[in-house]
C-alpha cells in the first residue's frame, strides 16, 4: 500500500510523469447521472477542468481518460478536450500497460487518478497513484496524493494544477 507523500516526494515523482490517465465517473463528475425518460443520460463537468486538461498538455504530458462507462458523454467530453478515451473498459490495467508501452514508457511514469474499487489495480500499478477528496475509503489507503476537492467540482483541475506548480511550463 503506498502512502500519502509530503511535498518534496511528491514532487519528485511528478517529475517522472509522462501519462496522466483520468477516471471520468466520480473523477471528472460528482458521480452523479442525469437520467431522462427515454434512457438518455447526463453529466455535469467543470469547465476549468477542462482548462486544466490543456496546461498537462502544454508542459508536453500525454492525457487520456480511461473508464468503464459506456455512455457517449465520456467520449463525447473528452472529444470536446482533446484527449483519448477509452470507454467501455472491463480492463483499466491492461489499458494503462498498452499505453504506457505506446507511449514506450514504464508504469512508473504514469500517474492514474481514480475514485472506486474499480480503480485499484491501476492504482497498485502506476508510479503517481491519486484519488480524489471523496474516493471510497478502500482505494484511499494507496494513493501517493488525495485531493482536496471532490470528484466532479475541480478535482481535476487541483491535479493538473499541482502538475504545473511542479514543472513549471517546462517539460519534456
Amino acid at each position: 500500500m503506498s502512502q500519502l507523500l509530503d511535498a518534496t516526494s511528491l514532487a519528485n515523482r511528478i517529475r517522472n510523469i509522462r501519462l496522466v490517465a483520468f477516471d471520468f465517473d466520480g473523477v471528472f463528475t460528482d458521480n452523479s447521472v442525469f437520467v431522462f425518460e427515454d434512457g438518455r443520460e447526463a453529466v455535469r463537468c467543470m469547465r476549468s477542468d477542462g482548462l486544466g486538461v490543456g496546461k498537462l498538455k502544454q508542459l508536453g504530458l500525454l492525457v487520456v481518460v480511461v473508464s468503464t462507462e459506456t455512455n457517449p458523454v465520456v467520449q463525447a467530453r473528452s472529444r470536446k478536450l482533446v484527449i483519448r478515451c477509452i470507454d467501455s473498459c472491463n480492463d483499466k490495467l491492461a489499458a494503462i500497460k498498452q499505453l504506457a508501452s505506446e507511449a514506450e514508457i514504464s508504469l512508473e511514469q504514469v500517474a492514474f487518478v481514480g475514485n472506486d474499487v474499480n480503480d485499484l489495480p491501476c492504482l497498485r500499478a502506476v508510479g503517481l497513484p491519486i484519488v480524489v477528496k471523496d474516493a471510497h475509503q478502500d482505494v484511499v489507503p494507496y494513493a501517493c496524493y488525495q485531493t482536496t476537492i471532490a470528484g466532479g467540482y475541480g478535482a481535476v483541475r487541483e491535479v493538473c494544477d499541482l502538475f504545473e506548480s511542479v514543472l513549471g511550463g517546462t517539460h519534456h
